[in-house]
């Protein structure tokens, strides 16, 4: 890719790590590409369905965070299936990977894909309910007779929930698995930067960019911590059990204002002294992301690439019937 003029405007483009690989989201397509044991790179191809209804949606303040959190978490489900499948089947012997092959031969059914997203929403939903409720249990059991300011409680309550979470994601960045993980996520960053700055996507070019990206979810989740001591603090509460129910309804106002202003810091970040509105979901993204190896970022502009090249192939020619639920196989790639 030569460097973009100074004139044009790169696309947006967003994506998500998944086991040994990275999903890039297009305009008309998803594709993810996986890093298999023989280094050969696997991709799993989705069409983007026009949603007339879900456009509409993006376009309402507050509410477009929500719809594209729920519909972001439903998409990216099937693709971290996607490679948890393509990481199992390089541990199988040839005899169980035939047998396997034959299991698969209808995985991707409708009830399947509506499954799976089902399971992506929810897993969200619970996650994000759970990290709500757990810091007002914590924060009452400790603090709850020590003094009457429910400010100052809803800050101590902000203060739990930040630790719960960092001490999540360093035990879990511990992990092998995981630790590639983060370093695939952290690839992913460097080929959108490297992307908006109109940089020629190979390794070596890619790799002088930060792994930290003002857009990332991890600042999505540190913003929603933020604004979530702001917004409850403006809703008094009579006892712990009217606490909890309140942080379950202004739960989807949280998210909705967390999105706007993850918007607004994007936007705001190549000036000088705004720039800083977004630094803290970027120090919580040291914890999430990893410096990848040069494979690690080869696999992420693989995918990046083939997303621009399907993009372009769609734009001429619009999806054919045979696309209409394409995938490619779950295992082969």
């Amino acid at each position: 890719m030569n460097r973009l003029s100074q004139t044009s405007k790169p696309a947006i483009y967003g994506g998500q790590a998944v086991i040994e690989g990275v999903m890039f989201g297009g305009k008309r397509v998803n594709v993810t590409a996986v890093r298999r044991k023989n280094g050969e790179i696997t991709y799993l191809e989705v069409p983007r369905k026009e949603q007339p209804l879900l456009s509409k949606l993006r376009k309402i303040p507050l509410l477009r965070g929500i719809v594209s959190i729920i519909d972001s978490s439903a998409k990216g489900t099937r693709h971290l299936n996607y490679s948890a499948d393509a990481y199992a089947d390089d541990e199988l012997d040839p005899e169980e990977r035939a047998e396997q092959k034959a299991k698969e031969e209808s995985k991707w059914s409708l009830s399947m894909i509506i499954g799976v997203a089902a399971v992506g929403i929810l897993s969200f939903l619970f996650g994000k309910i759970v990290l709500t409720l757990v810091p007002v249990m914590v924060e009452e059991f400790i603090f709850g007779s020590l003094f009457t300011s429910q400010v100052l409680h809803n800050l101590l309550e902000g203060v739990i929930k930040l630790i719960l979470l960092l001490a999540y994601l360093w035990g879990i960045s511990q992990t092998p698995l995981i630790k590639r993980l983060f370093q695939y996520h952290g690839a992913e960053h460097k080929v959108i930067s490297a992307y908006e700055a109109g940089e020629e996507l190979t390794p070596d070019k890619v790799q002088k960019y930060s792994r930290l990206h003002y857009r990332c979810g991890s600042s999505f989740i540190m913003l929603t911590v933020i604004i979530g001591v702001i917004v409850y603090s403006l809703f008094p509460y009579d006892n712990i059990w009217e606490r909890m129910g309140q942080r379950i309804l202004l739960l989807p106002l949280v998210l909705g204002l967390s999105f706007e202003l993850l918007r607004i810091t994007n936007a705001l970040r190549d000036i000088p002294v705004l720039r800083y509105l977004g630094y803290p979901g970027l120090w919580l993204q040291l914890l999430t992301t990893k410096e990848p190896s040069n494979d690690q970022v080869e696999v992420s502009i693989a995918s990046f690439k083939r997303m621009l090249a399907l993009d372009a192939e769609l734009e001429k020619n619009p999806v054919q019937e045979q696309w209409s639920s394409s995938s490619l196989d779950p295992v082969k790639g």
